[in-house]
């Protein structure tokens, strides 16, 4: 996977693009293209979207903590249990966004199946844009069409409260 580079301007966002940020090692800007060559899974999902009722798709794509581990998230190597304070939000391009923790999608922990799929079914979003896909949700509303950006980020916030 080679992605362009993170320095692109909002504007030329769009087209599938979608821009990875945030604490990083290596920020990117990666298509479709380069999500479809990734390892894909596959996902039968269900869910009720309150304005046309049940919803039913087939969704393929990779696995979001994939995607994310591809730009390095800067976890602090000395405390196993540092990348539990990470969020990872999603920004789609009509500004709905949808916030996972990384316990929620790390194999050693959560292990949720999130995709941002490269098809939904059986047509490529390469125009589009990837769509995030949380199986298992009864409601649609983390369901990002067109995601424009991925952030992963830690809540200092969290972590320096007190009582």
């Amino acid at each position: 996977m080679q992605p362009a580079s993170i320095g692109t301007l909002d504007s030329e966002l769009g087209g599938g693009r979608v821009r990875l940020a945030g604490q990083v090692r290596t920020p990117a800007l990666l298509s479709v293209a380069d999500l479809r060559m990734l390892p894909q899974q596959e996902a039968e999902v269900s869910f009720s979207c309150r304005k046309s009722g049940v919803r039913r798709h087939h969704f393929t794509g990779p696995l979001l903590v994939e995607v994310v581990h591809a730009v390095e998230p800067i976890f602090d190597p000395d405390e196993r249990k540092d990348r539990l304070r990470f969020l990872v939000s999603v920004l789609g391009s009509d500004g709905h966004r949808a916030v996972l923790s990384w316990g929620e999608i790390d194999p050693e922990f959560g292990n949720a199946p999130v995709l941002p799929s490269v098809r939904m079914d059986g047509d490529d979003l390469d125009e589009q844009g990837p769509h995030l896909v949380v199986p298992g949700d009864r409601s649609g509303g983390r369901h990002i069409s067109r995601i424009t950006e991925i952030r992963i980020c830690a809540d200092a916030c969290l972590r320096n409260r007190s009582g």
